[in-house]
């Protein structure tokens, strides 16, 4: 079956994880295209901020207050869209976390937490965007990582959690491919972004942690899930240098393996840690970021090429 999508002026679109980074940026431009939003992340405070800036400026919004680790606020986000908007075309799975340190150090509580939000959220959200996707059609998209290709040490467990929403993702496609429903699926692998993400992070480390350059800017990110949501893609690299990563990993997998040695180094920040070890794994460290770029935001400057988005 031939999948049509809409333009984004004329969506619904659902972003689960859209209080800072990626996600901020992301219903910022959707919300300048015309896109009618519902906004989901754990902190209601800053969604409502986030809706009344696109309400001020003549859009539609909706902050829906939802942990994707809990199905039930995730089947909740749907049943808000429904209700104000009549559905929705577009649903993207955006919420993530990581955990900086040694796999033999780290408590496994907190990485079980981690995949509740990675892969459990991805899984909640995409199945309830599927039920409803099915009856109308959109596209369903699921930001994974270039570590979903190419495991990083110090950040191993996340990487585990990007190779489980990779083969989810995959799966899931498949078998809706096969019932010929009208759902564009879409993968969408960035490598290092520059969001947010580290400071939200648990971390183990004896220093604070960093991201290995080059470090690029979310608006990238963005531009990628827009242009998804109106074109169906399989799966979508982000940053020249994922795509780099995803190649050395099939041609030279042993090769490669040792060169990821310097990412011991290059994800430490050279400085103490400045927060406590779990981050934002249980709790919501509230952060709220300017209208401008949050580029630089991870400590390093983001570099910008205009054509660093690579569909596969």
């Amino acid at each position: 079956m031939k999948i049509r999508l809409k333009k984004v002026r004329d969506q619904v679109m659902v972003l689960m994880g859209c209080s800072s980074g990626i996600g901020l940026v992301t219903a910022r431009q959707a919300a300048r295209k015309g896109a009618r939003l519902v906004l989901a992340a754990r902190s209601g405070e800053e969604l409502q901020r986030l809706a009344h800036e696109i309400t001020s400026k003549g859009g539609q919004a909706i902050a829906v207050e939802a942990d994707v680790s809990h199905q039930e606020d995730v089947e909740r986000v749907a049943e808000a869209a429904l209700q104000h908007f009549g559905g929705f075309d577009t649903w993207v799975n955006i919420a993530g976390l990581s955990v900086f340190g040694k796999l033999e150090e780290v408590p496994t509580e907190d990485f079980r937490r981690m995949f509740e939000v990675n892969f459990w959220g991805t899984v909640y959200g995409s199945l309830v965007a599927a039920r409803q996707l099915r009856q109308r059609g959109g596209a369903l998209i699921n930001i994974g990582s270039i570590a979903s290709e190419r495991a990083f040490p110090l950040q191993g467990m996340y990487s585990a959690s990007k190779h489980a929403v990779k083969g989810f993702t995959e799966a899931l496609r498949t078998e809706l491919e096969h019932d010929g429903a009208p759902v564009a699926v879409t993968l969408i692998k960035p490598t290092a972004i520059a969001t947010p993400f580290p400071r939200h992070a648990g971390n183990y480390m004896e220093q604070e942690p960093t991201l290995p350059p080059p470090v690029y800017a979310p608006e990238l990110v963005a531009e990628a899930i827009l242009h998804c949501a109106e074109h169906p893609v399989r799966e979508q690299y982000v940053g020249g240098a994922a795509k780099v990563f995803g190649m050395a990993e099939q041609i030279s997998p042993a090769l490669t393996d040792r060169l990821m040695g310097g990412m011991f180094r290059q994800q430490k920040k050279g400085e103490p840690p400045q927060h406590d070890r779990q981050g934002s794994l249980y709790r919501r460290r509230t952060t709220w970021p300017s209208a401008a770029t949050t580029a630089g935001a991870s400590g390093r400057a983001a570099s910008t090429p205009r054509r660093a988005c690579t569909p596969c």
